[in-house]
């Protein structure tokens, strides 16, 4: 475990640059009085890693040493392999780095890890595609990417749901996510940080100002926080709901993962008609009872009142709607055959 860990500083010393104890230590998960010894250890060996004093201290190594002890686990091997994505690569314009960089990998493999990694690509396939739906044309996508990269800020026309549906912002682009198929930037705009997705760009226009980074902004962190707020915000109300027992199993394959949990988390004993009570949350009285309606009469919307009558308005309206005997298909008149000379 303890070389396992030296070998860890060096590499991160190495790719890195400058480290401090205390960086080192969160990173490996140990004291910054087991990181001193560490160091102690690796320059007891001869490796060049040398500390300095000061606000911008740390330790480093010296310029121009690089170790050459990169040698890969079966585990390393496949995992570099499993977690290569070529659409969102292609998307990026990287499909042919990535692709390179992976026959380069491969070459460079012992024979054994050679037939590893061979054998998980034929084994293990990654789609991210959404089902049941297109790719989304995405033509300011190159343009966004060059943005982020090159720290430059972009006047974008933009579509959204509220209205008015076409606004103008000038941001400053941190990074991007890829997430259910889609490709999302985040970027700090007048008002705060936030989220926009790029197939919603309808006109865009690469600035000749560069912006600076936030110290310590954290796409990943960012991201966490911004899909805990989302999910605080559009789930502002709940209902109260009765079940079968057989629907609160299905649940997980009808309504998203938030809402199947918490139903399942507040469902309580049986009561005499054997239905199961549980609470939701949800986003609006039109949107929950869009998606309920699917549930069938399995469930029973107890409360709120709104959302018990939506659902009954159409419910009525349905079968209003089929109670009447279908119209003939196509045109209801019949109209004579011209005449033909």
């Amino acid at each position: 475990m303890r070389a396992s860990r030296l070998l860890s500083i060096l590499l991160l010393v190495q790719a890195r640059g400058r480290l401090t104890a205390q960086q080192l230590a969160d990173e490996l998960g140990v004291s910054v009085r087991t990181v001193y010894r560490d160091v102690e250890s690796l320059s007891s060996a001869g490796v060049p890693l040398y500390g300095e004093a000061g606000h911008a201290g740390g330790y480093r190594l010296v310029d121009g040493y690089r170790t050459r002890l990169t040698g890969l686990t079966p585990g390393e091997a496949e995992v570099l392999f499993l977690a290569g994505l070529p659409g969102p690569a292609a998307d990026l314009g990287l499909g042919t780095a990535l692709a390179t960089a992976q026959l380069k990998l491969m070459a460079a493999l012992p024979q054994e890890l050679r037939e590893r990694a061979g054998a998980l690509r034929q084994r293990f396939h990654l789609d991210t595609s959404g089902w049941y739906a297109e790719a989304e044309t995405i033509p300011h996508l190159a343009a966004v990417v060059d943005a982020v990269w090159h720290q430059r800020r972009i006047r974008i026309r933009y579509r959204r749901w509220a209205a008015p549906q076409e606004v103008t912002h000038t941001l400053e682009p941190y990074g991007m996510v890829f997430k259910a198929g889609h490709w999302y930037v985040v970027a700090s705009g007048s008002e705060s940080i936030r989220t926009y997705r790029v197939s919603q760009i309808l006109r865009l226009r690469i600035l000749e100002t560069v912006f600076e980074r936030p110290d310590g902004f954290d796409l990943a962190e960012h991201w966490t926080s911004y899909l805990d707020q989302f999910d605080a915000r559009r789930h502002r109300r709940e209902a109260i709901m009765r079940v079968s027992p057989d629907l609160l199993r299905r649940l997980p394959d009808l309504l998203e993962p938030a809402v199947a949990r918490a139903a399942q988390s507040t469902a309580g004993p049986p009561d005499t008609d054997g239905r199961i009570e549980v609470t939701i949350p949800i986003e609006s009285v039109d949107h929950a009872a869009e998606v309920l309606l699917r549930l069938g009469a399995e469930a029973e919307i107890l409360t709120p009142a709104d959302l018990r009558q939506r659902i009954t308005e159409i419910v009525t309206a349905l079968a209003a709607t089929y109670s009447m005997p279908p119209r003939p298909a196509g045109n209801t008149a019949i109209r004579a055959a011209p005449a033909h000379a």
